[in-house]
């Protein structure tokens, strides 16, 4: 499986902004943005020129792709689906990357990242339905259960992220038992629960659109 294998600070360097790609440490004197807030390069210190049209879009496409660790092919193809949905196509994307068991297992609170989540359902971790799958990319749907497989659930990684988010708020779509390690899918996303970070899907939409 293809996935982005370098430095996830110099991703949020260069959009600017925290990114939330490296769990506890995002939150602390260590991230990279209080540090070095500039883009990352030999120049990145004097590129001040300000960012319109097509390069305003392909920055806010590439900082979604970074937000949920997906790669340009997966991402079209997301988008294309998310197109053909009822409603609007950019919230229809942002669903539809929300609903990755990958980003589910990080809504959960049983990762501290998502890069760490993808890691867990990669490892065989986590089942869907009583069913193990391995697969970050698979998308849950309403009514499936997730859970933590049995020969799991004394994993330090699970629950050390479980206790390290034991007190923050679940979303509403999302019915969690972190004590129990599972959760059920009750709803569709909704977009103002969708992410920490702003994001302006129209942008993506157009373009795409071109």
């Amino acid at each position: 499986m293809a996935r982005y294998i370098g430095p996830v600070c110099r991703l949020c360097r260069r959009e600017g902004m925290k990114l939330f790609l490296k769990g506890e440490r995002c939150h602390s004197a260590k991230c990279a943005i209080e540090k070095r807030n500039f883009v990352p390069g030999q120049h990145g210190k004097d590129r001040k020129a300000k960012i319109v049209g097509y390069g305003l879009q392909l920055r806010e496409k590439q900082k979604v792709r970074r937000i949920y660790g997906v790669l340009e092919t997966q991402f079209r193809n997301t988008f294309e689906k998310a197109v053909h949905m009822k409603g609007i196509a950019g919230e229809n994307l942002l669903a539809s990357l929300e609903r990755r068991l990958d980003n589910v297992i990080y809504r959960m609170g049983l990762g501290a990242s998502r890069s760490q989540a993808r890691q867990i359902v990669r490892h065989g971790h986590v089942q869907v339905n009583g069913r193990k799958v391995n697969i970050p990319s698979f998308v849950v749907k309403i009514g499936d259960e997730i859970t933590i497989r049995e020969s799991s659930k004394t994993n330090a990684a699970i629950l050390s992220s479980r206790d390290a988010t034991a007190h923050a708020p679940s979303p509403s779509w999302m019915d969690v038992d972190k004590e129990n390690l599972k959760g059920r899918i009750i709803s569709n996303p909704r977009r103002d629960e969708l992410t920490q970070i702003p994001i302006n899907e129209q942008l993506i939409v157009e373009l795409y659109s071109k």
